[in-house]
């Protein structure tokens, strides 16, 4: 009788495992002992189109501002103008300030501008928003290299995080798209986004397997509020449920 259970055990320890990669759980470079990487600590969020990047953005932000932190957002994502307009609504609404120039700015500029004002005004974070774009767009990809290597210019030591957003919805592509976002800017994390959806989020199993990038933080809702970090161990045993 206790065969299947012994069975289910095994594979849940199995999975678990998997998933157990370096830096994973919410450990923003430390974030749970209350230390930044840097001042300001730089987080490159990117992701395709519809992954829930900006809201996963405000989330972040939520986080920060609730441990006293001051944040800046830069409204990168100049290809829209919706993107900008979103992004300052979500900025006004978790109270952060954000940092934005016209439709069909120059992005590097825009991310220039606001490490600028963050480094005047004392800031402790930079969240910066980028174009959702697929990863077979030579060019855009190209232009998030560009974005970089502004940051680094102003931080050699930056970005000190890159947050890959994925639809939780999403499936075997979101290998493809780690791959590709890693290829161009280094990926340090994943952002697991819209998990109250009918997806389970299964292709991390993949992504953190092959590519060792570890989940950082689940979003499950619209709320700013609406984030944790992510436990290896819940998210199997929710698979199971």
């Amino acid at each position: 009788m206790k065969q299947p259970e012994q069975a289910r055990q095994g594979l849940e320890e199995e999975l678990t495992a998997i998933l157990a990669v370096e830096g994973g759980g919410g450990q923003l470079w430390g974030k749970d002992a209350g230390t930044l990487a840097a001042k300001p600590a730089v987080i490159l969020v990117v992701g395709v189109n519809g992954s829930g990047k900006t809201t996963s953005i405000a989330k972040l932000a939520w986080s920060l501002k609730s441990e006293g932190k001051r944040v800046i957002l830069a409204a990168a994502d100049t290809f829209r103008a919706a993107a900008i307009d979103q992004l300052c609504q979500w900025g006004e609404r978790v109270q952060a300030e954000v940092v934005a120039h016209q439709q069909g700015a120059d992005p590097g500029a825009v991310v220039f501008d606001t490490l600028t004002a963050a480094q005047r005004r004392g800031a402790d974070a930079v969240i910066i928003d980028t174009a959702g774009r697929l990863h077979t767009k030579v060019n855009l990809m190209e232009e998030l290299r560009k974005v970089q290597r502004v940051i680094q210019r102003k931080d050699p030591s930056g970005p000190h995080e890159v947050l890959l957003v994925l639809d939780a919805t999403t499936g075997q592509n979101a290998l493809l798209q780690a791959r590709h976002f890693t290829e161009a800017v280094q990926v340090t994390g994943l952002f697991l986004a819209k998990l109250d959806g009918t997806g389970k989020g299964g292709i991390v199993f993949a992504i953190c397997d092959q590519l060792g990038i570890p989940v950082r933080f689940v979003g499950s809702g619209e709320r700013p509020e609406d984030l944790a970090p992510f436990v290896a161990e819940e998210f199997v045993e929710a698979l199971f449920a």
